[in-house]
């Protein structure tokens, strides 16, 4: 990976919060990269609004013939915009797809995602919901990278978030992306700073 500044391509398929989170990380000086990059499968989804708004390349790419993978011919034009920005990590933004082999291999273990439980806790859609059913006391959130499972891969930062006896899956969910937007630019700053070492499932931080 390159020691120039860092260039982060967002996939992003709702508002984009965190997407939002990570551009002011930037901003402010927290984090020394560039968002070179925004792509989202649905075409009036506010990250690329948010996206235009920051003068940042915002590109609408469906995933059909796909509800739930993004594959084939998609994935391919996927590839080719991030590889002509010349990405050095993808971030996953609320993209609600599934992420298939050619582009994992494409860009290996430079594909992160949030995940709002605490891995491998509640894995798949709706998890503060999952975790409110099921009576935790505490879950949080998880930024990992991604591999060919769903939200299965090495786990890099995780924060914690108290689930109290009133919470509604609203409140509860708010409070997650609270974290996650705290979550999010650590992660990506560790990367960017050569900080972190992957031993199997491990994500070890260098001193």
């Amino acid at each position: 990976m390159s020691r120039d500044r860092i260039k982060i391509g967002v996939l992003g398929s709702g508002k984009g919060s965190n997407y939002q989170a990570i551009a002011d990380s930037i901003a402010n000086g927290f984090l020394d990269a560039e968002i070179v990059c925004v792509i989202s499968d649905v075409a009036d989804a506010f990250i690329l609004e948010r996206a235009r708004n920051n003068n940042t390349p915002a590109y609408y790419i469906s995933g059909a013939p796909y509800k739930t993978k993004l594959e084939g011919k998609a994935e391919d034009e996927y590839i080719q915009v991030l590889l002509r920005h010349k990405v050095d990590i993808v971030v996953l933004a609320g993209f609600m797809r599934i992420i298939k082999k050619k582009m994992l291999e494409e860009f290996y273990r430079r594909i992160i995602n949030i995940h709002p439980s605490l891995l491998p806790s509640f894995p798949g859609m709706e998890a503060w919901k999952q975790a409110l059913s099921y009576g935790v006391k505490v879950t949080g959130c998880t930024v990992h990278f991604v591999d060919e499972g769903t939200d299965t891969g090495p786990i890099i930062i995780q924060k914690t978030v108290p689930v109290y006896d009133d919470d509604t899956p609203e409140k509860l969910h708010a409070r997650i992306q609270v974290e996650e937007h705290k979550a999010y630019p650590e992660a990506i700053k560790l990367i960017a700073n050569g900080s972190l070492e992957i031993e199997g499932r491990r994500v070890k931080y260098k001193n």
